[in-house]
């Protein structure tokens, strides 16, 4: 199995490609610049948005862990509509690293916890870009996994183990609280990719 990270830099992004390579999976990193990485594997070095059919051709999972410069929020979106443009049509898995801003807030699932959230406030623009992201993703004919960290992302957590795989409702612990650790959704990212569960699914990992 071919497995590209696309956003591998980043800080959920380099978690899961450390994840992989410590599990001995093929990986190859797709970043904007390559001095980053922090292992030593296989590059593409290209801006998300000049990506091309050939250039994930090779990979049967491809991870976008894709953060939008600050200001531009909305390159969220604008990055899945090109990712489902390259994908339609072929056999590659996406699995995308999404936001709980995408996840229903009850099981009626009529409302979003986008639709909770006040337009003014100042993770808005990329709450609304992201959720509309995940919207757009599974409305396509991808082989995708959309995967929903808790509403806090710690990104200096520890890694535990003690997490929960949930469906696409927003769900809080036996505490009352929505917490993961960064650490714990790159395991979880890991073992998604590698076992290859949770197909035309949008999931959510939360701490038990």
């Amino acid at each position: 199995m071919k497995i590209a990270v696309i956003g591998a830099t980043g800080q959920a992004g380099s978690l899961i490609t450390q994840k992989l390579v410590a599990a001995g999976a093929n990986v190859t990193a797709l970043v904007r610049n390559a001095s980053r990485l922090t292992v030593d594997i296989p590059v593409i070095e290209k801006d998300i948005f000049a990506l091309t059919q050939a250039d994930l051709a090779p990979f049967d999972v491809v991870i976008e862990a894709f953060r939008a410069p600050e200001g531009h929020e909305i390159q969220h979106l604008q990055a899945m509509r090109h990712l489902i443009s390259l994908l339609t049509g072929r056999q590659t898995r996406l699995i995308a690293v999404g936001g709980t801003s995408s996840l229903y807030s009850d099981a009626t699932r009529t409302k979003r916890q986008i639709d909770l959230v006040s337009v003014t406030a100042p993770f808005y623009p990329v709450a609304k870009a992201m959720s509309d992201a995940a919207l757009e993703l599974k409305a396509s004919d991808l082989n995708y996994t959309y995967v929903s960290p808790a509403a806090y992302f710690d990104p200096a957590g520890s890694e535990t183990g003690a997490y929960s795989l949930a469906t696409d409702i927003f769900t809080v612990n036996r505490s009352g609280e929505s917490y993961l650790s960064m650490a714990d959704f790159a395991s979880a990212v890991r073992d998604i990719a590698l076992n290859g569960t949770h197909q035309r699914e949008h999931i959510s990992i939360y701490q038990n």
